[in-house]
């Protein structure tokens, strides 16, 4: 009678080892299927933010006097941008400390749909032949059309 317990018990152990090892495969797949979904969605709302954005250079104008570029730019998309998220090359060079406005309002940081947004970037020893401003999800405008004053 040791004998049949004795399969009976491996059978058992086998059978339970099986039942850990599947509940733990199945909880790895799920949350990597979980997570590969997440993914996907967060994927297509970035492309519908970058569809609904557009941004125009109005104008641009050097100032000989403060050695100042002004760059009135128009957020023409659907989407909310944030001016943070906004980045400056002037001559293909990032100018990180550009101060900024939109529609007048040196504090926020919210640049709607049809509102402008004024960068002046300061300290550009020359005039330059191209400025890009680029949007936080990618979407950027350049322009190669510089009013001296």
């Amino acid at each position: 009678m040791l004998v049949g317990f004795g399969v009976s018990g491996s059978t058992a152990v086998i059978f339970l080892g099986v039942l850990i090892a599947s509940g733990t495969l199945y909880t790895a797949a799920a949350g990597s299927a979980e997570q590969l979904s997440e993914a996907r969605d967060e994927n297509s709302e970035d492309l519908l933010d970058r569809r609904n954005t557009d941004v125009q250079i109005d104008r641009v104008r050097y100032h000989n006097d403060s050695d100042t570029v002004e760059i009135n730019v128009t957020n023409a998309g659907t989407t909310t941008l944030a001016v943070n998220g906004t980045s400056v090359l002037v001559d293909n060079e990032y100018e990180p400390s550009a101060s900024t406005a939109v529609e007048g309002d040196t504090e926020t940081d919210v640049w709607g749909g049809g509102r402008t947004l004024v960068i002046n970037v300061s300290d550009v020893t020359a005039e330059p032949d191209r400025v890009k401003v680029v949007a936080e999800n990618g979407v950027a405008d350049s322009n190669s059309t510089v009013e001296v004053i």
